[in-house]
């Protein structure tokens, strides 16, 4: 210690006077201001917290196991949600209502319908599916040359389109295709679009026709592709067989064509189900070919673009005549006689297939000298042939008119 005098020991140590507090700082205004920043702030790291849980949890991978097809019906996007975790595609529904929101998805934007949902598919992937509409699409593949009764009945077979048909539609007015549609599509709805695409369809083809045709109307090309549609075997025969028919209307000959007499036996149900018999060759309805001159009423059945196409634009030729010629094709003649031999040929052929037929029941030498050989082919046949005869004039039974 240092020493000091008595005087200066007798005087008392200054000690520094404490720091005062701003009257500022003690104002309330401040304390409230301070403890509200401080909850903002701790609100503010909060909510950041959460939606950053959130958003991992939005997008991390769902709980599918394997794809799945759900049909999402028209709702809120609560609804929507609560269907989607009942179907086992999301497990929060309050995750994917926030995850919606922040996509700025309202109820309509979220479009109902069916959906495929892929394995592990997240939350943000499902809402991202639905606000694209990316609904599924199923295919209805309608063949060519198939009557409009028919096609009303594949219609109704079809469980994914809804309602009833009031009526069958006329021949001729629908487009064999394939179409995609939606589930919750109506059968009216579909066979309008058939019905629209096939009138596009025939106008496109009757404005690009050649200009010598014997026919008048696009009804009458619509006919004309019908008959073509049925007779036709190989695609590539399309043009020569709507000459063969152009020719015979233009000499003003009988069309002789078998599918005409079928329909007008049977109607729109398109097929006779055995041969066509001798008596029926002769029987006269208003579509029998082989009895009336000239094109029938109206279209046997409902052509494609393909057929269309061949009637307005049929091959150059002088072709009269044609009959099956065993592969699946025909054997085109220009007068009678060259067709009586091409007939004759098709009936050589028959009769040897015929005669080296096997019992039932019996293995052919070949077959068991070489096993797994292919069986022997029956003889092709085009699609409306009965078995019994082969159009125009197929069977020689008559002359040319």
């Amino acid at each position: 210690m240092t020493p000091k005098s008595p005087r200066a020991a007798l005087e008392p140590e200054r000690v520094a006077m404490p720091t005062r507090r701003s009257k500022r700082a003690k104002h309330p205004i401040v304390i409230i201001g301070n403890a509200i920043f401080t909850l903002i702030l701790l609100l503010t790291l909060g909510i950041g917290g959460v939606v950053f849980w959130g958003k991992q949890r939005f997008e991390a991978p769902g709980p599918l196991t394997e794809e799945k097809t759900v049909n999402i019906p028209r709702g809120g996007v609560r609804d929507i949600a609560e269907t989607l975790v009942r179907e086992g595609v999301i497990t929060d529904q309050w995750i994917f209502i926030g995850g919606a929101l922040a996509l700025k998805a309202r109820s309509e934007d979220l479009k109902y319908g069916e959906y495929q949902f892929p394995k592990r598919a997240s939350q943000r992937d499902v809402a991202e599916t639905m606000i694209e509409g990316k609904v599924v699409q199923h295919q209805l593949t309608l063949a060519e040359g198939l009557t409009s009764e028919q096609i009303v009945a594949r219609l109704l077979e079809n469980d994914v389109l809804s309602g009833n048909i009031r009526e069958i539609p006329r021949e001729g007015t629908l487009l064999p295709e394939s179409y995609k549609f939606t589930r919750g599509m109506t059968r009216e709805q579909m066979i309008q679009r058939m019905q629209q695409a096939q009138a596009r369809v025939v106008k496109e083809v009757w404005d690009r026709r050649v200009p010598d045709l014997p026919i008048k109307s696009p009804e009458q090309l619509v006919t004309m592709a019908s008959i073509i549609e049925k007779e036709t075997g190989k695609p590539e025969e399309r043009t020569r067989v709507a000459a063969v028919f152009m020719n015979r209307l233009k000499q003003n000959m009988r069309l002789q064509s078998d599918p005409t007499i079928i329909y007008g036996l049977v109607g729109g149900k398109g097929s006779l189900g055995r041969p066509i018999m001798k008596s029926e060759i002769e029987q006269p309805t208003p579509y029998n070919t082989y009895v009336v001159f000239g094109l029938p009423p109206g279209p046997i059945a409902n052509p494609g673009r393909a057929a269309l196409e061949a009637a307005s634009s049929p091959a150059r030729t002088k072709e009269l005549y044609f009959v099956a010629d065993g592969t699946g094709g025909h054997a085109f003649a220009d007068n009678y006689d060259q067709h009586q031999k091409n007939v004759a040929r098709l009936r050589a052929l028959e009769q040897g297939q015929k005669d080296n037929a096997v019992p039932p029941g019996l293995v052919p030498p070949a077959a068991s000298a070489a096993p797994g050989a292919a069986p022997a082919r029956t003889l092709p046949r085009t699609p409306q042939n009965t078995g019994a005869r082969t159009s125009v004039q197929g069977s020689g039974a008559q002359p040319p008119q």
